[in-house]
C-alpha cells in the first residue's frame, strides 16, 4: 500500500511517517516503478507500535531498541538461548515502563477531573440563582 493508505490507517500523517523512515524506525518494504513508498501490513503495525509508544514518553531511541527486540524475536532464524533471554528481558522491561507510565498518567488524569470539578462547583456556587 501507499503512503496515503498507511497514514489513514495509522492516524499518522505523512509527514511522521516519513520522519520515522529517515529516522531509520520504518523503511517501506518497496519502491514502486515510479519511486512511490510501498508499505506492508508488517510495516504498519510497525508504525502501530511507535504510535502507541508515543504517548507514553517513549523515546525515538527506546522505540527502535524495542523494535530490533522485539524483530529479532520474531525473526524465523535461529536465536541462541541467552540472547532469546536478554531480547525477552527488553521487552519485559517496556512492558513494565509502560504499565508504570499508564498508572501515573491515569493518576494525572484523575487529578485533572477533580480540578474540572470543583471548578464547576466553584462555577455553580458564584451563579446567580435562576428562578
Amino acid at each position: 500500500m501507499q503512503i496515503g493508505e498507511v497514514a489513514t490507517r495509522t492516524e499518522l500523517s505523512l509527514r511522521t511517517i516519513r520522519h520515522y523512515e529517515e529516522v531509520g524506525l520504518v523503511i517501506p518494504s518497496a519502491r514502486s516503478q515510479g519511486g512511490f513508498r510501498l508499505y506492508t501490513e508488517r510495516d504498519v503495525a510497525r508504525l502501530m507500535v511507535i504510535r502507541r509508544m508515543k504517548p507514553l514518553g517513549f523515546t525515538l531511541d527506546q522505540m527502535r531498541e524495542l523494535l530490533d527486540a522485539t524483530d529479532r524475536l520474531d525473526d524465523p532464524g535461529p536465536i541462541e538461548p541467552v540472547e532469546r533471554e536478554r531480547l525477552l528481558d527488553v521487552v519485559r522491561g517496556y512492558e513494565q515502563v509502560a504499565k508504570d507510565r499508564i498508572t501515573d498518567l491515569r493518576t494525572r488524569l484523575e487529578r485533572a477531573e477533580d480540578f474540572a470539578a470543583t471548578l464547576h462547583a466553584r462555577l455553580d456556587r458564584a451563579a446567580p440563582a435562576r428562578t
